[in-house]
């Protein structure tokens, strides 16, 4: 049975040219397989690019030393890009639902703010709707913005921002509930 299959093999794959051509095709389909993997995997903890930042000491116009951002050139490369992002809410208002907030990497305990981590695992978000502060991690998905210019606003700011996955125990606004 195996030399039956070797012969009507070699005999289909002569002048056939798409059984000639398919160890080329095998093998590009599982490099797409493979970009497309490794690009999922980026957007499942976008956190791990956003560290791909360093600092520079330099003088402001007044004289003041201050720290600026140097994005890396990966880093680069999503400015202005739609990505989804996993984290805490920072509420930057003491009460209320917030379409203006933070998003930490960490829980509310151990953020940013706290002195538990560095600037890189927070992002300043801008949100079409107003989120209600929750101890649980959300999904958000918008479109960023690096800043090394505006020290009026964080080195990350995400704009349009939508939540696209909520916690089981997460209840909407009041103003959301009666648009519906």
């Amino acid at each position: 049975m195996g030399h039956r299959f070797r012969v009507f093999f070699r005999c289909a794959h002569e002048g056939n040219e798409y059984l000639s051509a398919m160890p080329r095709l095998l093998i590009a389909l599982c490099l797409v397989a493979g970009v497309s993997f490794v690009a999922r995997g980026q957007n499942q903890n976008f956190w791990q690019v956003l560290a791909e930042v360093g600092f520079q000491t330099r003088k402001d116009a007044g004289g003041s030393i201050i720290e600026t951002p140097v994005f890396s050139k990966n880093l680069k490369s999503y400015n202005g890009k739609k990505i989804k992002l996993k984290g805490f809410v920072i509420p930057i208002n003491e009460v209320g639902d917030q379409d203006k907030f933070m998003l930490s990497s960490l829980p509310f305990n151990v953020c940013y703010f706290c002195g538990a981590a560095g600037p890189e695992t927070v992002v300043e978000v801008i949100s079409e709707e107003s989120i209600r502060f929750n101890a649980k991690a959300i999904w958000i998905e918008g479109y960023l913005y690096l800043n090394d210019t505006d020290p009026d606003h964080h080195m990350y700011i995400i704009k349009s921002a939508q939540l696209t996955s909520l916690p089981s125990s997460y209840s909407r606004s009041k103003a959301d509930a009666n648009a519906r």
